[in-house]
C-alpha cells in the first residue's frame, strides 16, 4: 500500500493501536500527520495524549506542525512543556501553530505566557509575532499588555492583530494607544481601532 492509500486508510480507521503504530513508525510524514490528527480527534484521551507528545518531537516539521494544530483539541491535557518545545521550534509554521495553541489553552503555564510574550516582541519571523500577539489577546493576561502595546508599532499585519488584542485589556494606556491607532498608515489598523473605541 502506497503512502496516499495509507493516509486515506488512517483518516477513517478506528483501530487506535494501528494508528499509533503509524504515527510512530510510518516512513511518510504525511501518513504520520494524518494518523495523529485522527487519533487526537476521536481516540480515547489516554491513547491520543501519549502519541501526541511523541509526535510533537517528530523529526519532520510537517508532523510537528500537525501536533501543534491539534493541540487545542486536547484542552488542558496538552502539556505546557510540549507546547513550549513547539513554540521554540526551528520551523516558523510550527511556532505559529504553537502560539495559537497556547492562546487556546484553558490554563497555560506562566512559562508558556512568558515565552509567548517573548515571541511577540522578539521573534525574527513576522508570522510568528502576529500569531503570538493574537494569542496574548486571547489570553488577556494583564502582565502581557506591554508586549501587546509594543506590537502596535510593528509591521502592518502585526499592528492590526495587536490593536484587536487590545480588546482584552482596559485602562488609559489602552485607550490612548487605540486613539493613536486611528492615525495609523494602514486603513485596517485604523478601522480596528475605530471599531474598538465605538464598542
Amino acid at each position: 500500500m502506497d503512502a496516499t492509500a495509507r493516509a486515506a486508510a488512517a483518516a477513517t480507521t478506528s483501530d487506535w493501536p494501528a494508528l499509533a503504530e503509524l504515527v510512530h513508525h510510518d516512513d511518510d510524514p504525511r501518513v504520520r500527520a494524518v494518523a495523529l490528527a485522527r487519533l487526537v480527534r476521536d481516540a480515547p484521551r489516554a491513547v491520543s495524549l501519549t502519541v501526541w507528545t511523541d509526535a510533537a518531537a517528530d523529526d519532520d516539521p510537517a508532523v510537528r506542525l500537525r501536533a501543534a494544530q491539534v493541540a487545542p483539541r486536547l484542552g488542558r491535557a496538552a502539556a505546557s512543556s510540549t507546547l513550549l518545545a513547539l513554540l521554540a521550534d526551528a520551523d516558523p509554521w510550527v511556532v505559529e501553530a504553537a502560539a495559537y495553541a497556547i492562546g487556546e489553552h484553558p490554563r497555560p503555564s506562566a512559562r508558556a505566557i512568558d515565552a509567548l510574550t517573548a515571541a511577540t516582541t522578539s521573534h525574527p519571523d513576522p508570522l510568528v509575532r502576529e500569531a503570538a500577539v493574537a494569542a496574548l489577546g486571547a489570553l488577556g493576561h494583564p502582565s502581557t499588555l506591554p508586549a501587546v502595546l509594543q506590537a502596535c508599532d510593528d509591521k502592518p499585519a502585526i499592528r492590526r492583530r495587536a490593536v484587536l488584542a487590545l480588546a482584552a485589556f482596559e485602562g488609559e494606556q489602552v485607550e490612548g494607544r487605540l486613539r493613536r491607532a486611528l492615525e495609523d498608515r494602514d486603513w485596517q489598523v485604523r478601522q480596528a481601532a475605530e471599531d474598538l473605541l465605538r464598542d
